[in-house]
């Protein structure tokens, strides 16, 4: 295949690199990038009047929840997990966790990921599906690469009233679940379709501290990286000095939980000396904005992290915190909300850029994936520029970042199309929108949908 007439793009790099002209593709990778011709029976792929990108990676997610959007939409972090996830568990039928993976990788998909991590935490033996299974199937229909965090919880947080309990393992049962599911789909390779991590769903939370390098030391023997919510709010931090005596970051440094195979969700309230720390770990940020300013968390310092040298990138979490859960809004949220509160210089569209492809490839450790150049797996995003919020842009190759939104015409992973024209061959969207309705509508007359 042969991408033409290109007169916007990107590389990915941190330097905010631009090119033109045309992307050869051989097989899964790029071949070539310059003032190319077509070969006779090359496929051409028009890119006139677009933006070319490498394709985003979404580090953070939580595909369940997006059959849950505009829940507990005046409440703080704490109320809202009483009130979201930790209420709505026991109603995941497999049909309920399908439809809504499907909801969430379309949005993704139609707004230029090609890469998605999703942070599964809800396994139950109430259950009589596997979580891992219905995910990486719907991961698969759409074309994108997946990476599961595997997560889960050997103790819950205690919400009381009339919030179920939560669905909780023993660490063996936890680390046993994680090998099954690393042992059939985790592949290690640089530019793997699948992964698996090790992912706890919040350490200063749900395990006792002395689990934690057992955990950490498990993963590492089987090759998979670490991932979990960290510092999401203040309260992660007065938890973590009231029950431990320390700040979660160094907390976590004590218990082998940092380290360049190690990416944290959020990481909003971290002090100057714990950004130095994960620098110098290079320990990664799942930087999500849109989520943490719905909950009224506050802004994670992405920009010192990254002017320190550390890996930032960037998430559009769960759409039961983030009803806008797709990757134009976060690149506009990364490029506008830091300048709100630290003035114009705190962020650049190509930085922010950089943080959601070559930062999101190194936090979840494919290293082939990310940037434009000769050997990257040719995974692509086609911007469609035909929208009036792009017209009179001097300088067109700014709207993904700035305009608020953004609308792929094409994407590719691995040099295969995944949106083509601006639709998702494979998918019905008017289908889509009747398995939602009926999903959403389902979800709010159950109680306990899943036998106890």
């Amino acid at each position: 295949m042969l991408i033409t007439g290109i007169g916007h793009g990107w590389t990915g790099d941190a330097a905010g690199t631009r090119l033109s002209g045309a992307i050869r593709i051989e097989g899964s990778l790029i071949a070539e990038i310059g003032d190319l011709t077509p070969r006779p029976g090359e496929e051409v792929l028009d890119a006139k009047g677009c933006v070319v990108t490498p394709g985003l990676v979404n580090t953070h997610h939580h595909l369940f929840q997006s059959a849950l959007k505009g829940l507990a939409i005046d409440r703080a972090l704490d109320d809202w997990l009483a009130m979201v996830p930790y209420t709505y568990w026991p109603r995941l039928t497999e049909e309920a966790l399908r439809i809504s993976a499907r909801i969430g990788l379309a949005e993704l998909a139609l707004t230029g990921a090609t890469t998605v991590c999703d942070h599964h935490y809800v396994f139950s033996d109430r259950y009589d599906y596997d979580p891992a299974e219905v995910l990486f199937e719907e991961a698969a229909r759409f074309g994108l690469r997946f990476v599961l965090a595997r997560g889960g919880m050997a103790k819950g947080r205690a919400f009381g009233g009339d919030v179920p309990p939560p669905p909780v393992e023993s660490v063996s049962d936890f680390l046993d679940g994680i090998g099954k599911v690393a042992a059939r789909w985790h592949d290690p390779s640089p530019a793997a379709m699948t992964r698996v991590a090790c992912a706890p769903t919040t350490p200063n939370f749900n395990f006792a501290p002395e689990a934690l390098p057992e955990i950490a030391q498990e993963a590492r023997r089987q090759g998979l990286r670490l991932h979990a919510h960290l510092s999401e709010n203040t309260a992660y931090a007065a938890h973590t000095l009231t029950a431990f005596g320390q700040r979660p970051v160094p907390w976590l440094a004590g218990r082998d939980w940092l380290g360049e195979d190690v990416w944290f969700a959020h990481l909003v309230d971290i002090t100057p000396e714990e950004i130095a720390l994960l620098a110098e770990t290079g320990t990664a940020m799942a930087h999500c904005p849109q989520a943490n300013a719905r909950l009224g968390s506050g802004i994670a310092p992405a920009p010192a992290l990254h002017r320190a040298g550390g890996t930032v990138s960037l998430a559009v979490d769960g759409a039961g915190a983030n009803e806008a859960a797709d990757m134009g809004a976060a690149l506009y949220a990364g490029f506008a909300y830091h300048r709100a509160t630290g003035g114009v210089c705190e962020s650049a569209p190509g930085t922010v850029l950089h943080w959601a492809t070559m930062g999101g490839a190194k936090a979840l450790g494919l290293p082939q994936i990310g940037g434009l150049r000769p050997g990257m797996a040719a995974d692509i995003a086609i911007f469609d520029l035909s929208a009036p919020r792009n017209f009179g842009l001097h300088d067109p190759a700014l709207a993904p970042m700035i305009t608020g939104a953004a609308t792929v015409r094409h994407s590719l992973v691995g040099g295969r199309v995944v949106v083509r024209d601006g639709r998702l061959p494979h998918l019905d969207l008017a289908d889509l929108a009747e398995d939602a309705a009926r999903v959403t509508a389902w979800l709010t007359t159950q109680k306990e949908a899943v036998p106890a």
